[in-house]
């Protein structure tokens, strides 16, 4: 039996040979992961391990696992570690982020919002809004981890999910549409609790339905933060407007990126790779 550090610095275990095994090859362990032994005393990276040798040489003949957790155990999981969402740690974290690399990312910004505003018919707004708006988020994902993000991510919408993101923008517009007209508030709560759906298409390649589930599941718990957090957004992008109008090329990324922030603070922990405690 073994004890793991996980990312969020939390011990986790015992949990048995065949289950470290697991995480490897989901992607969930790596060499660097400090581990315990059932009986010792002092943690070791993972990759000591002389009987887990064969697992890290077979993953890495094989590419990583993305979304190898069923949306059911990731909503779970999630839900387990009662999370609290931070307004304004996710716009401090965001308005840090676009200062320190501004002209890479309003360039991509200004690029998503200028094909978003070309698509004036219907059909086709429809049609490239969740590619677009999913892209972004894989591009501001990859910053927010210190991972390389060109141009070229920006766009992984169409190439990575785009039948999700379609559908996931779609039937969700579609819906939220109907609750708006009927009924605003039905309307309201679907928009605040679908906020994470296209985030987790993309980040997780989940199919829609279950994403906007996922997404749903996890908000429901903490709606009136988000409720607060959608309404934030919303004023800051209207004072966007307001200004000369070309203040949106600001608002609007700062705001996707503040959403990612607490994409990131409440999915990636029970998904992402093990890490040294500090």
């Amino acid at each position: 039996m073994y004890t793991i550090i996980g990312a969020d610095q939390k011990e986790y275990g015992p949990i048995s040979f065949d289950q470290v095994k697991q995480w490897i090859a989901q992607g969930r362990a790596d060499a660097a992961t400090l581990v315990r032994a059932e009986g010792a005393s002092d943690w070791k990276p993972l990759g000591v391990f002389p009987e887990f040798a064969a697992s890290f040489s077979q993953s890495a003949e094989k590419p990583p696992v993305i979304g190898a957790i069923p949306p059911e155990q990731l909503t779970a999981e999630v839900l387990a570690r009662d999370y609290r969402l931070d307004v304004g740690q996710c716009l401090s974290r965001a308005w840090q982020l676009l200062t320190r690399d501004f002209w890479p990312i309003i360039g991509v910004s200004a690029l998503a919002l200028v094909i978003l505003g070309a698509s004036g018919a219907a059909y086709v707004s429809l049609l490239v809004t969740g590619p677009v708006l999913g892209g972004l988020f894989c591009y501001y994902l990859k910053k927010i981890r210190g991972e390389s993000a060109e141009l070229a991510d920006s766009f992984s919408g169409f190439t990575l999910a785009f039948l999700p993101l379609f559908l996931g923008h779609l039937v969700s517009a579609l819906l939220i549409g109907v609750g708006l007209v009927f009924c605003i508030l039905p309307g309201i709560y679907l928009a605040v609790v679908w906020q994470m759906a296209l985030p987790l298409i993309i980040d997780q390649r989940m199919e829609f339905w279950p994403a906007l589930e996922v997404s749903r599941k996890v908000i429901h718990e903490r709606f009136s933060e988000f409720l607060w957090f959608a309404i934030a957004m919303t004023l800051i992008n209207l004072l966007g407007v307001l200004i000369l109008f070309v203040g949106i090329f600001v608002t609007f990324p700062l705001t996707m990126i503040a959403l990612a922030y607490a994409y990131e603070d409440i999915f990636r922990a029970p998904t992402s790779t093990p890490a040294q405690p500090k």
